[in-house]
C-alpha cells in the first residue's frame, strides 16, 4: 500500500463496490467530506440539481435546508435513473448563493444530507456564487458517481 495513502476500510481495498476514500497519512479527518475518492466503474455525471419539485419545475419552499434536501433528492433520483445509488457518488459539488446561510444551517443541513445519502461522504466543494439561474434557488449540487462494473 501506498504510505501516502490510508484506505477507508483500515488499510486494505474497499469492498463491495464502494469507492476508495484517500486520507493522506498525517491529515485530519475531513467532517463532512471526503479529501479525496478512487473508484473504478461506469461514470455517471449530474447535472446541477436544484431544491425545486422536478414534476412541476416549482419550488415548494425559499428555506434554504428544505431546497437543499429537495436538491439532493433530485441527485438521488439522476442516479437512480443510471441505476446508481448514493453511496455510488465519488464528488461533489454545491453552489451556494449565502455563505453566511449555509454555515448556519450546519446541524439541520446535516441531518438532510444523511437523510439521503446516510453517512457516505464523497469529495466535496462549496463554491460562493452570486447567483443561480433559477432566482429562488438557494443551492444547487451536481454530482459524479461511478458504479462498478457488474453491479
Amino acid at each position: 500500500m501506498d504510505p501516502q495513502v490510508v484506505r477507508c476500510s483500515g488499510g486494505a481495498p474497499v469492498s463491495g463496490g464502494l469507492p476508495e476514500i484517500l486520507q493522506p497519512e498525517g491529515w485530519a479527518p475531513a467532517k463532512g467530506y471526503a479529501n479525496g475518492v478512487a473508484a473504478e466503474g461506469r461514470m455517471v455525471f449530474v447535472a446541477g440539481q436544484i431544491g425545486w419539485n422536478p414534476a412541476t419545475c416549482a419550488f415548494e419552499s425559499d428555506d434554504f435546508v428544505a431546497q437543499a434536501a429537495q436538491a439532493l433528492r433530485n441527485v438521488a433520483a439522476v442516479l437512480a435513473a443510471a441505476g446508481a445509488r448514493p453511496h455510488h457518488v465519488v464528488r461533489m459539488t454545491w453552489y451556494l448563493t449565502d455563505r453566511r446561510e449555509y454555515l448556519d444551517a450546519g446541524r439541520e443541513l446535516g441531518a438532510a444530507y444523511r437523510e439521503v445519502f446516510g453517512r457516505h461522504y464523497p469529495a466535496m466543494a462549496a463554491v460562493i456564487v452570486a447567483g443561480l439561474v433559477e432566482e429562488r434557488a438557494r443551492v444547487e449540487i451536481e454530482a459524479t458517481a461511478v458504479v462498478p462494473r457488474g453491479s
